[in-house]
């Protein structure tokens, strides 16, 4: 297996014993708008108050029913702050990552997802607005060149709500199950709040949906997820434009899960996935 090659010294630091990690701007819990600064058809608001009622009896029946099917093996649950914000950093291997992951968590993790997977229509289309909703997951519209933007803005109200945020540094699904280079999201999101990034992964959930346009394989699938320790970068905070550090950064994540999951690592974007090395 490669190894990820850098050139810059790690920047992160485990945060330590103390679970509660409380960035300096979540000393109040009010619930902005998250779509006041870019369109949406909806808020954050009344969003996240459904996601705080219908999580835990998601978690209970779905997460029963995924216990059951997939016998998740679970690790780290304890690097997961009790209170306050953190981001949730992980490869991406499956759709259904972003409902494992959350269904796995003591809190519900946040992450972004289509904005049509909100606007359906009729029973069958309200039925999936809730549940999305109901796991935390944030309506965006990733059309246009904005997109990044209001990707980047929904994380940052997420993190100054004191909450949890999901985020895949890779940017989409791996194509092949190997690792591949980040997008620096994850960098400027830790250096505009403070708050820690916790490492996790995902094994083989890859194996149980191939393909999100396809029915779950139901045959037994070990799947685990993985919680590494809090990363601290506060200390970089005034370089928020440094493109160096945003850089050390990423890749500091992208190694941390690297280590966590074993996968092959690709020093490219996975939008632009290097032929499969034979063996």
């Amino acid at each position: 297996m490669r190894q990820a090659q850098r050139n810059t010294p790690p920047l992160g630091t485990p945060v330590g014993p103390d679970r509660k990690c409380v960035a300096h701007f979540t000393t109040h819990h009010t619930r902005p708008a998250l779509y006041g600064r870019h369109a949406a058809a909806t808020t954050w608001e009344d969003p996240l108050r459904i996601t705080d009622l219908v999580f835990p009896a998601l978690r209970y029946s779905l997460g029963t029913g995924m216990r059951a099917a997939f016998r998740p093996q679970v690790q780290g649950k304890e690097n997961i702050p009790t209170t306050g914000a953190a981001i949730i950093a992980s490869n991406h291997l499956a759709f259904l990552d972003s409902f494992f992951l959350p269904l796995v968590s003591p809190r519900a993790i946040h992450f972004l997802a289509k904005a049509e997977y909100f606007n359906g229509k009729g029973i069958k289309g309200r039925a999936m607005a809730g549940f999305f909703t109901g796991v935390g997951a944030i309506p965006v519209d990733r059309a246009g060149g904005r997109a990044a933007i209001a990707a980047l803005n929904a994380g940052l109200d997420v993190l100054k709500d004191g909450e949890l945020f999901g985020i895949y540094p890779e940017g989409t699904r791996s194509p092949d199950g190997r690792l591949y280079k980040g997008r620096t999201g994850v960098a400027h999101l830790a250096l505009q709040t403070g708050v820690p990034v916790i490492p996790a992964c995902v094994v083989d959930t890859n194996k149980v949906q191939p393909d999100k346009d396809k029915p779950l394989r139901l045959r037994p699938v070990k799947v685990t997820i993985k919680f590494g320790e809090p990363l601290d970068f506060s200390k970089y905070q005034d370089m928020p434009s440094n493109r160096h550090v945003i850089r050390a950064i990423t890749d500091e994540v992208v190694d941390a899960i690297r280590a966590l999951s074993g996968q092959e690592y690709v020093d490219r974007y996975a939008s632009t996935p290097a032929p499969l090395t034979k063996k």
